[in-house]
This record gives C-alpha cells, structure tokens and sequence, in this order.
C-alpha cells in the first residue's frame, strides 16, 4: 500500500520524520517497506495484512497516526449539493443477486465537463503510482485510495434502458472490459449489467461500453458492496485483478459505502460542474449493528505481563473508534467500529492496546502466567513416525491438496466415487481433490528425477478427501512413501514404522490388485496387535511399467499408503525396554519345495507360530522355478532364521527341535517337503 506524504497531512498533522513515521507504524503493525521521493512528496510503502482493510486507504493510515501521535483526525464533509431532479426519475437499480452483492448505491450527476484532472490531482495520483485518465476517473480513483472503497463511474448516456440491474453472470456470456480485452464468464460471477448486456464485472473492473470519456455529460456513481470469496473466485479464474478487487476481497466498512459515493460527487461537482440529482438510490441490506465486545482488565496483566492503567485503556479504545457502552470498575464494554471487522473478541482488544501502548514497552522477562499442556495423541505419533522414517533415509515432503484429473484416476484405493472438483484450479489443471497421496508424491518424485537427484526417498502425512453423498467429504490423514527400493526393502521400513510404534504389533499382507501397481509385487498390508482384530492399514507395492509412464517416470519405484489412524490407534507411547540377551543366537536356514500358490506371507506366519518366543529374527532370502528341477506348479523357496534364548546358551539340539518343528508345521499346513 502506497500512501503519500503530503496527502497524508490532508487528515491528521505530521510533525516528524518519514522515518520516525514508517518505524512507529512498523511497531504498530504496518510493516515499512520502503520510502522513496516523488518530486516534492514521499511516496511510503507499507505492507497491509489481510486482517486489516481499514488500512488500504490513506485516512485509514491516517488514523493510525492520529491515534498513535494523539493528534486530532480530520475528515473531508462528504456533503455535496444536490438538485432538484430525484435520482428515481433518471435511473433505476434492480439487485437480482443479493448473494453477490449485498448492497448496491447508485447517483448521478447531469452536466458534466469531462477534462484534464488539476495538477494537485494529478500529483497526488503519480506518488501513488497511478496514472491520470480525466476528472470523473481520476476522482473514482482519488477516493478510492482516500477511504479504501472501490467506485465505478459509467457514462449514463451507455446504459440502456438508462438502467442498472445487478445478477449472475449467463453462461457462456461474454464482457468486453476496460482494458479492452473480451472475457467470457461463468454463471457464479456477478455482473453489473444494463437493460441489454453486462457494463461491468461486479467489484473487479467496468466495461469499455459504457466508460466515462471526452463526450459524457452524464455519470452514474456505484458504490457497493460485494461478497468477498465471489470477487475473489472471479478474479483468479479470469487472472484479473484489480484495485478494486484487492480491496473487496478482504471486507470493506460498509458504513464507507454512502460516504465514499457523496465524496467522489462532492469532488465531480467541484472539479467537472454538473447537478447532482436528489437522492440515492440505496438497495439491499443496511449494515448490522456490532456486537459488543466486554474486556476485562485483569486479563491486560494477565496475557501482556504489564500493567496498563485502566484510563489509558479506556482512551485506546476510544481512539481506535471503539464506543463505550458500559464501564465498570473491573471491565469496560465496547462497541467496536464498523470499519474494524477484525475486532471481535476481548483477546482482539487486548493486542489493540498492547500495538498502541507499545510492544517495546513490554519487557523480555516480563513474568506471564504459563499452563502447563502437552501434544496430542495424534502429534506424539506423528512425531514417532517422522523419526522413524527419516532413520531409514526418507525426507518428508509437503505437495498439494490438489491433482489434475488424470493423476487423481491413476490410482485411488479407498473409495471409488468420482474425487470432488474445485472451482477454482491451485494450478493448470490441478482442480481435483485428492483420494491419495501417491500420485502427488509421484508429481514430487518425476521432478526431483528432471533434476537428476540420485536418491528420491519421500513420505508425506497429510489428509485425503473421500466423497461422501449428501454431505461433506470424509477427510482421512494418510501417510504415503515413494521409494527407489525395491518391494521387500519398503515393506521391510514399513514393518520397522510399525514396531516402532507397537513393539508387539505384525504386519501381515493379502493379494490385491491396482493398475498402477504390479500385479506380483503388490498387496494390502494388515496390522495386527495382541488383544485386537486384525485392520487394514493400507497398500504397498511396485508402480507397473503403465503407471511409469503415466506418471513419466524413468526408474522403477515402490510406494505405500497407509492409514494414520489405524497407526495412532495401535500405538504404544508407553515408553518400552527389554534388556538385550547376553547368550548367542543360533542361525539356521531351510530350503522349503511346495506349491507355487503358497506365499510367503503364509509361510512367515506359520514359522513365528512355531518357533515361539526363542525366533529373534526372520529373513526371506529367495524362491526359485525351474521346469527342469522342480516340479510343475511348485516352487522352492530359502529362508533363514535366529533363535536366541533370554536364559541360558541354546544348544545345537534345541535349535534343531524348534527347526523340526517349523518344518512340521510347514508340511502339515501348506504340504511343504524339506530338500537336504
């Protein structure tokens, strides 16, 4: 936001410094950017935060200073001179969208003497970075930048039917705007349109067709209010943005509405002539009496530190333009202003006198009562999870919510309904709400290979939204993994996640079947612990030679989903220790010939049932086919195991029975046969 120096002084006095100015404000909240000289003005840039619109017009920022100086605040009367004519008998105003536009003023002035704006006008527009057009232009946007409320002027003689009526865009209908470039709009925008056509795009920009030019003699002033997410969709789906709809965007006072359209007549009449007819056309909604707001004083102690005397608090609040409804000796209840939309709790108020009272009054060590809390559930997992993953050499990635279609139809596990859309796409194309979390990390993932990084290991937590009918989408937190690794490696970090957080919980797996994953090196993956039913955590498996290339990748990759709320469920934040046995562990190794339908899910689960508590440790090692060693539909399948006792050395005889044992219960269960 650029404000000018000199135009500053119109509103309230300033006896200091640019600089002492741009830090005082900075204190309060208006960040400085920068100060440079415009002739014989200062041109000073201030960051405006979207909690504050008040601020997007210079007498906002000069009441700012009025309050932070204590010097008087002065006010232009707004109070033009009217005609005899009511405004009724030269036009009229239909708001046919009430949703988009809440309130819509309209008043004309006949007669007048479009030209060259004065030289002081002209000034004031160029510190600013504004360009002068003529008078009844320049004026709209004097106001504008004076009080933060965007105008329009249209040439009345342009409007057919002499008529404003206020609604949805057709579909399909197409808008010739000032810039003179044809936009074509959807039936969400609002339209300020004529008997005929649209003539403007509601809060955004006018149309050429009805712009003030040389040959106007009559103008018609808007000054309305519009629904701020409509402004907002419009603009970033047409990509254009204006003054205007920066400030609509963000709430405007809507008490500023009548006061900016008699301003901007009162400036027209006394620098382009003319008569102002009677009256305004005013319809919709009048603005709602504020909520009052109670602040406490002891809280002041409480949240700053600092004690802030009672009277000096009172005086704050009333200079920010707060009115007192009631003061008690323990608390005083105010009214906030309409132009402070920000303002409406007690906790609002309190920053409001520490901003003004001075941030560097309060001292570093200032003593501030401090309740004990602790993480959530959800946030202690969470953490256990990122450093496990980041142990194993992940790094955690952060993508958007967001997909084209294409990727969000690759691959979505959890619910077939069709993904929801948004209305607005975060990016070409991007307009899909997510079901998964793989194809966003598979985007990441072709990126970092275009880079040529070498190693592309990432996991990301975050939500996923599943169609529900009739009612808001199901969001499940997911957690999501891409790697270079093969399958057995990334099941293998997955069952490491899992104990990591459950010392007693296993991971089990079933058949599945995905387009975007291989068939053979792909499946469910179930969590069980002791004392609960087996769950569905999510699905593991290699990305098919299809879904490389759907997703442009050149190296083969493995990726994982699973559901975070089974893992929160499951897990044990007790602390947990065993003491680590000071006996040696036995290895043994077993080569199994069985049917080639048997998997090695069934046979892992079979051996830990008989092994019992001595195994330590389970690898696969491999499987082989071979029609010429092996039979038809069989295959052979190597594993090795460690056994360890917690009591004693196990023996040599020991270990063999446990071993007999394991290859009795693969014989009897999955008619596996031992090879010597």
């Amino acid at each position: 936001m650029l404000v000018s120096w000199d135009w500053l002084q119109q509103y309230v006095q300033l006896d200091m410094s640019p600089e002492q100015l741009s830090e005082r404000l900075m204190m309060a909240g208006l960040n400085h950017e920068a100060t440079d000289r415009h002739g014989a003005d200062w041109a000073i840039n201030l960051e405006v935060t979207s909690n504050r619109p008040d601020c997007l017009g210079h007498i906002g920022v000069a009441r700012e200073i009025s309050v932070l100086w204590n010097r008087p605040l002065t006010l232009p009367p707004a109070d033009p001179h009217e005609g005899r004519t009511a405004v009724t008998e030269l036009t009229q105003v239909a708001l046919d969208a009430p949703e988009l536009c809440c309130r819509y003023t309209a008043r004309v002035i006949r007669g007048v003497k479009v030209g060259p704006s004065p030289v002081w006008l002209i000034n004031r527009l160029a510190t600013i970075g504004i360009a002068a057009i003529n008078n009844v232009v320049d004026i709209t946007n004097y106001v504008l930048m004076e009080c933060g409320q965007p105008l329009h002027a249209f040439d009345l003689a342009g409007l057919h039917g002499s008529r404003i009526v206020v609604r949805r865009a057709r579909s399909g209908e197409n808008f010739l705007a000032i810039n003179h470039k044809m936009y074509t709009l959807d039936p969400g925008m609002c339209v300020i349109a004529d008997a005929d056509r649209a003539v403007g795009l509601g809060g955004v920009m006018g149309g050429a067709e009805t712009e003030v030019t040389s040959q106007t003699t009559e103008v018609l002033i808007e000054a309305a209010e519009f629904d701020p997410l409509s402004i907002r969709t419009t603009a970033r789906k047409l990509s254009l943005h204006s003054d205007s709809s920066y400030r609509f965007e963000r709430g405007l006072d809507p008490e500023g509405v009548a006061w900016a359209s008699r301003r901007a007549c009162e400036l027209i009449l006394e620098l382009a002539g003319g008569e102002l007819a009677e009256g305004a056309i005013d319809v919709g909604q009048k603005p709602r009496p504020r909520e009052a707001i109670t602040l406490r004083y002891a809280q002041i102690q409480r949240i700053l530190g600092i004690h802030v005397r009672d009277n000096v608090t009172r005086q704050i609040l009333t200079a920010l333009g707060n009115r007192e409804l009631r003061v008690e000796e323990e608390s005083v209840e105010v009214i906030p202003p309409f132009w402070r939309r920000d303002l409406t709790r007690e906790i609002d108020l309190i920053e409001e006198v520490a901003r003004i009272h001075g941030y560097e009054k309060i001292p570093e060590d200032a003593s501030v009562p401090m309740v004990p809390s602790h993480r959530t559930r959800e946030d202690r997992v969470l953490a256990k999870v990122r450093h496990a993953l980041c142990a194993a050499g992940f790094d955690e990635a952060l993508t958007l919510s967001v997909v084209d279609e294409n990727w969000s139809e690759a691959f979505s596990p959890w619910t077939a309904s069709p993904a929801l859309s948004a209305s607005m796409p975060v990016l070409r194309r991007a307009d899909r709400l997510r079901r998964s979390l793989i194809p966003s990390l598979l985007g990441a993932r072709r990126t970092n290979e275009a880079l040529a990084n070498a190693d592309i290991e990432l996991f990301e937590t975050a939500k996923v939204y599943l169609p529900t009918p009739g009612s808001l989408p199901q969001e499940d937190l997911m957690l999501a993994l891409t790697s270079g690794r093969d399958f057995l490696a990334v099941k293998g970090v997955i069952e490491g996640l899992a104990r990591a957080l459950n010392r007693q919980a296993r991971i089990s797996v079933r058949p599945t079947r995905h387009e975007l994953l291989d068939q053979a090196r792909s499946c469910e993956l179930w969590l069980a612990v002791p004392g609960a039913p087996d769950q569905l955590l999510g699905y593991l498996g290699e990305v098919s030679a299809a879904g490389l290339k759907r997703f442009e990748l050149r190296a083969g990759t493995t990726v994982a989903e699973l559901r975070l709320a089974v893992l929160i469920a499951t897990a044990d934040l007790v602390p947990q220790q065993s003491p680590l046995s000071v006996f040696p562990a036995v290895g043994r190794d077993l080569n199994l010939e069985m049917a080639d339908t048997v998997a090695w899910a069934d046979i892992e689960q079979t051996v830990r049932e008989a092994a019992g508590d001595h195994l330590e440790s389970l690898e696969f090692c491999e499987d082989y086919r071979d029609s010429k060693q092996v039979a038809a539909g069989h295959k052979r399948l190597l594993f090795r195991f460690a056994l360890r006792s917690h009591v004693d050395t196990m023996t040599n005889q020991q270990a063999d029975e446990i071993r007999d044992r394991i290859v009795a219960a693969c014989q009897t269960r999955h008619g596996a046969k031992l090879l010597t």
